[in-house]
């Protein structure tokens, strides 16, 4: 709000107290009300400086302020840049300047309406509040938050604010819960505009302008609000123990910034780090990095993200005896027959995994109800087709432990062969189905080509 820069003559005069005295005889309210506001604003810390400035549509000879509730009135000097605005300094505020104020002006022998009240808040008087979220920071979109702020202060009201926000803050009166007062706000359903900070304050019932220093910054972030990236790991989810393993997070064009988040089956995320790259290194790994990833895409500086990825199960081996893996009837089979993997280990365990080399798909588990040593399962891949063909491993683990596997066993190779059986399989039938379906082709193009070949000379004849 400015003004033009030019120089008054008359010295304006700012009144701080109860004026209606002087509007009753001067004729209140003839001239149009000023506008009134602070500088930085209207919560000022302690000790720090703040401006309130006055300012009118008209230009105006003297300018007058004035604070609710405060009896008797003296002039004082006032800084005046302008025609049309004036301004009063408090270099270190107190709290004796926290209150309500209003401002007028004079022109002539006529006088202005009274400006809408400011409320000038000092903040950093009594000590912080504890602020916390239930159940969580991380929200979904549509979902509900709890933010509760509470303090041993009897008899006042808490404050909520949300950092860059115009509005009025939100206010509610104390609660006593366990021995500490307490005031919970209610977010949600949350939507793209409830992403930000906030902090809360506590205000005693008969200082309502001297409020205490900020609660710790609670950051709230809302997913959900755009499509899910995809999660996956280079070289493979399952890797050494001490080996390095990058976690790859695509998205679609556009986003700057990538989260990653572990076991969320568990617990949701309280927190999303983002960093600008899409890859996240691990390593060298260890036991604390096996779990359940999932990752989020979003934009810098703001508080919303996308829906999370699908899970990516990362698996750490190395961390018992390796057990012993075996195929029945043998490791050499017949396409379209059954074949059995066994996987058995002298150590007790209850989890058994079986991976394939070079192939994408998270290795498969079997469970046992009954562990007797020797513990051991059957994988059973039926029918066989050539894609079975290639190495496999098994590993062990427990149930309780799910991400933590032993060394893998010898590599067991397995061979895929053509059926010495009369009857034709299935393979053999779509080979020879093809190859009919070729032989009927060049059938009917010899025979098109023989009967144009005949029209000629038969014309020819007639």
């Amino acid at each position: 709000m400015g003004g033009s820069t030019g120089t008054l003559t008359p010295t304006a005069l700012l009144y701080l107290g109860l004026c209606q005295g002087l509007w009753d005889q001067a004729g209140t309210g003839t001239l149009p009300k000023p506008s009134i506001w602070a500088d930085p604003g209207p919560m000022v810390t302690k000790e720090s400086p703040v401006t309130i400035w006055c300012q009118a549509s008209l230009q105006a000879d003297v300018y007058y302020l004035y604070k609710e509730s405060v009896h008797g009135s003296w002039p004082m000097k006032t800084s005046q840049d302008s025609s049309n605005r004036a301004s009063f300094s408090f270099a270190s505020i107190s709290s004796h300047n926290s209150g309500k104020y209003q401002c007028a002006y004079q022109r002539g022998k006529s006088w202005s309406q009274e400006s809408d009240l400011l409320t000038l808040v000092v903040t950093g008087v009594f000590d912080a509040p504890s602020f916390s979220a239930n159940p969580t920071l991380v929200v979904a979109s549509g979902g509900n938050v709890s933010l509760s702020c509470s303090s041993p202060w009897p008899r006042g009201s808490f404050h909520l604010l949300k950092e860059g926000e115009a509005d009025v803050p939100q206010y509610l009166e104390l609660t006593f819960r366990r021995k500490r007062y307490q005031a919970v706000f209610l977010v949600g359903p949350v939507n793209t505009s409830h992403g930000g900070t906030y902090r809360c304050y506590i205000s005693p019932e008969s200082y309502p302008y001297l409020w205490s220093q900020p609660s710790n910054p609670l950051h709230l972030q809302v997913t959900g609000v755009y499509r899910e990236p995809s999660l996956s790991a280079q070289p493979g989810s399952l890797v050494q123990s001490g080996d390095s393993l990058t976690l790859l997070c695509r998205s679609e064009t556009g986003f700057d910034r990538f989260a990653l988040t572990k076991d969320e089956e568990l617990r949701a995320p309280q927190r999303l780090d983002g960093q600008p790259s899409p890859n996240f290194t691990l390593g060298p790994v260890s036991r604390s990095h096996g779990g359940q990833y999932r990752c989020y895409c979003g934009h810098k500086l703001s508080s919303t993200w996308s829906a999370p990825s699908a899970p990516l199960d990362v698996l750490i081996t190395g961390m018992y005896e390796k057990p012993t893996l075996s195929a029945q009837p043998g490791p050499s089979v017949s396409w379209g027959e059954n074949v059995t993997l066994q996987c058995r280990s002298e150590v007790l365990f209850d989890s058994f995994h079986l991976s394939k080399e070079g192939s994408l798909a998270p290795p498969q588990v079997l469970y046992l109800q009954d562990t007797v040593i020797p513990n051991q399962v059957k994988f059973t891949l039926s029918p066989v087709t050539s894609d079975h063909e290639g190495t496999y491993r098994c590993y062990s683990s427990h149930s309780n432990s799910p991400y933590l596997l032993s060394q893998p066993s010898d590599p067991l190779e397995l061979l895929v062969s053509a059926s010495n059986s009369q009857d034709y399989t299935v393979e053999n039938l779509i080979r020879l189905g093809i190859s009919a379906l070729i032989l009927m082709v060049l059938g009917v193009l010899l025979f098109q080509a023989g009967h144009s070949q005949r029209r000629p000379q038969d014309a020819a004849r007639t």
